[in-house]
């Protein structure tokens, strides 16, 4: 059994390719920061056989030639991906397109190319990571939220698809909330509030995947702040969202 994990250097990714390894899935584990993800690869190689990749997958091209060297895949993990925080009108164009091309092209690319070739099999699993973000409205980080809104309406579609065609192929998404990883450098925030810890969080998302879990929620406060999405007009998340935003620490 192979995995195939993006964003796999650091935070959950890494942490995943550690949970899936102790159980002895083979990796493939893709990331761009190269002295990184050497040390997981030195890490673990010698539990499982190990492959690398330095790629950036915010490119089509780069995504569909990660799935044509690497066809052969039981798990997909869609993980790389980062955030930004700010008044829309202030953070910077280039860098929310390519958070739009991280954190939803190469989901979506990843996804198809591999989904048909696991539905033709009628076997294999796809982990999108998005995140309790994708339930709700986020003032002042208004593009990631979008962006991992995106994230889970299309596996929630993609979900009744397989069902309908009683397919094998199951798709879950990971939905936690804030988690201790490089994503609040990348963000430029600090969150003021409880923070997960990525092992664990990686350790309970791999148990929940292999038993066929859709929605993995980590945390008891992050499963009802799930629950309140469904129940508390948008409009009213959106003003809450707004005050919790305000109380990050913005790195200047």
């Amino acid at each position: 059994m192979r995995v195939l994990i993006t964003g796999a250097s650091s935070g959950i990714g890494r942490d995943l390719a550690r949970a899936f390894a102790k159980r002895g899935y083979d990796l493939v584990l893709i990331a761009r920061n190269e002295e990184r993800l050497n040390n997981i690869k030195n890490e673990l190689e010698n539990m499982v056989n190990i492959e690398t990749e330095l790629v950036d997958v915010s490119s089509l091209e780069n995504c569909v030639n990660i799935y044509n060297k690497y066809t052969n895949i039981d798990i997909l993990v869609n993980n790389a991906g980062f955030g930004d925080c700010g008044y829309f009108d202030k953070t910077n164009l280039d860098k929310e397109m390519n958070m739009i091309d991280t954190n939803i092209k190469a989901y979506h690319i990843l996804m198809k190319l591999y989904l048909e070739n696991m539905i033709k099999k009628d076997s294999g699993r796809i982990l999108n990571v998005a995140s309790i973000a994708g339930f709700m409205p986020g003032p002042l980080m208004a593009t990631y939220y979008a962006t991992k809104s995106y994230v889970v309406r299309l596996s929630e579609a993609i979900r009744e698809e397989l069902k309908k065609e009683k397919s094998n192929v199951q798709i879950s998404i990971l939905c936690p909330g804030p988690v201790a990883t490089n994503f609040n450098k990348t963000a430029n925030v600090k969150f003021k509030i409880r923070e997960a810890n990525s092992e664990k969080v990686a350790e309970y998302t791999v148990k929940k995947l292999l038993k066929g879990k859709f929605y993995i929620v980590p945390g008891i406060d992050i499963k009802f702040a799930k629950f309140g999405a469904k129940i508390v007009p948008s409009n009213m998340i959106a003003k809450i969202n707004y005050k919790v935003q305000k109380r990050k620490v913005y790195n200047k």
